[in-house]
């Protein structure tokens, strides 16, 4: 038995009572009883990975997340996210970790992947990667998705956090399984296709259940007459952001080696 796991989604779901978060699921009995799945959502807000992980558990299951190397690096996070059995990502050897992905799905895990990367600033879904795909088609196991809605309501890129009694609904639609196959970029723009369509419905209910979207909120997509960017201002954000961050980071490595001695360990190194 996973204690700290379990004691953690217990802790969870104490705090989405004291936050008044509004949790609705849809085909939770989606996820296999038993047995390897792909776990593909999209990503609105910075606790998706939290609100996600709760349908899996109607069948008592862990969801095994991919996540930066760096998480696991840290004394506070690593050591937890180590004991909760996810999964590092070395973005400079991603070999690595997708062998690791396959082994475990292989072995019967829930392995959870975010195949847009980064949060979406637009909170409408952007381009897939293919790993998810590539995992799937290599391990032979199911695809499962859970589309999220509202989620950016809490706490997401770019607008203040409303973390302590936010009092927001928040939707999931677990979809039925969906086998992989090749080639696998046809399969990775079905699967966000299939998960776009989930989405538009997912808003609809959202808006009739809970009222009108309000008229320019900056938590409403402007295809819904919000003012978050569109997908394509938001793909410059994310664009300009990675590139200031590879700036600082080449501007860090180069006063590094300027400070190093010389000899085998400087810059005089091969």
């Amino acid at each position: 038995m996973e204690l700290l796991y379990t004691g953690i989604i217990g802790f969870a779901r104490v705090m989405f009572k004291v936050q008044g978060l509004d949790l609705r699921i849809r085909g939770a009995r989606n996820f296999p009883e038993v047995g390897g799945a792909v776990v593909v959502m999209n990503h609105t807000g910075y606790l998706d990975f939290v609100y996600g992980g709760i349908p899996a558990r109607v069948h008592k299951r862990f969801i095994r997340y991919m996540a930066k190397v760096e998480v696991f690096d840290h004394k506070v996070s690593g050591p937890i996210m180590r004991e909760l059995k996810h999964i590092p990502v070395d973005r400079t050897a991603g070999k690595a970790s997708f062998d690791e992905a396959v082994n475990r799905l292989r072995a019967g895990e829930l392995v959870g992947v975010f195949p847009e990367a980064t949060i979406s600033r637009s909170f409408e879904i952007k381009g897939f990667k293919s790993g998810a795909v590539r995992m799937a088609v290599a391990a032979d196991v199911p695809i499962i998705t859970v589309t999220l809605w509202g989620s950016q309501r809490v706490w997401t890129k770019g607008l203040p956090k409303k973390l302590l009694r936010p009092k927001v609904p928040i939707h999931m639609v677990v979809g039925e399984p969906m086998t992989a196959y090749e080639p696998v970029d046809e399969c990775t723009e079905e699967l966000r296709s299939r998960m776009q369509v989930t989405l538009e419905e997912i808003q609809t209910e959202y808006a009739r259940l809970h009222g009108p979207y309000p008229p320019g909120a900056n938590w409403v997509p402007a295809r819904l007459g919000g003012s978050a960017p569109t997908l394509e201002e938001a793909t410059a954000l994310d664009e300009a952001e990675q590139a200031e961050r590879m700036r600082r980071r080449a501007g860090a490595v180069g006063e590094a080696g300027a400070d190093a001695p010389e000899g085998p360990a400087g810059p005089d190194a091969p």
